[in-house]
């Protein structure tokens, strides 16, 4: 968990930093900064695609994940309903701002593959350089949006955990081992490329809705390892 915890420790040390700078800019930078983010995102998204879609065994299973993710986020109102929590305590803008630093910082393939190299071979490289991407990136994200979001460092920690909770309890499955991180790596990917252009302005993709694509691929391995 060392890694994990180093992770979580650089988004909160880049969120105060952001929040004290943010002090000294103007809106056109805070502009500047914000495309910047729409752009990284959708940059990272892209280098995630392309690093995983060539090892993938089964390149059609993310638009048969985004597909049925899609329908059943939008049949619960993920989005919208996140929306409206964030929104509640911070405007609109501080919402789109936090749920696309979620997603940037969790639906990532450092931060999925981190873990679980963590937690089966002890080797917290990933998490290390994951580390370092979020400290820049959050301080990058609070001069933008605020102090709030510091609120996506434990969403960080509690989505790493996870996969390091699991990843410990199940060391030896094929799951661990074979293609399903490079498919979660390729539907986060997409996610986080929907996520920069709502930021930008482009198109709106209600992403959070599509949250439940990740599962598709998880519930696919499951059903091909039982027949």
């Amino acid at each position: 968990m060392l890694g994990t915890i180093v992770n979580t420790a650089c988004i909160i040390a880049g969120t105060i930093a952001g929040t004290i700078f943010r002090k000294g800019l103007g809106e056109k930078y805070r502009s500047v900064l914000f495309n910047a983010m729409g752009l990284a995102s959708i940059a990272l998204g892209c280098n995630s695609f392309v690093q995983n879609m060539p090892k993938s065994e089964l390149p059609v299973l993310f638009i048969l994940s985004l597909a049925v993710g899609g329908i059943a986020g939008t049949a619960l109102d993920i989005d919208g309903r996140a929306k409206r929590l964030v929104a509640s305590h911070g405007g609109d803008s501080f919402a789109k701002g936090l749920i696309s630093a979620c997603l940037l910082y969790c639906v990532g393939t450092f931060s999925i593959v981190g873990p679980v190299l963590s937690a089966t071979q002890g080797d917290n490289t990933f998490l290390y350089t994951n580390a370092t991407l979020d400290l820049v990136t959050s301080m990058v994200f609070a001069t933008t949006y605020g102090f709030g979001m510091i609120l996506a460092a434990p969403v960080l920690f509690l989505w790493q955990g996870s996969f390091w909770l699991i990843a410990k309890l199940a060391a030896s499955s094929p799951l661990l081992q074979g293609t399903l991180v490079n498919e979660l790596g390729i539907v986060g990917g997409v996610l986080i490329i929907a996520s920069g252009l709502s930021i930008l302005e482009v198109k709106d993709c209600k992403t959070l809705n599509y949250l439940p694509a990740l599962l598709v691929p998880v519930i696919w391995f499951l059903l091909k390892g039982l027949f």
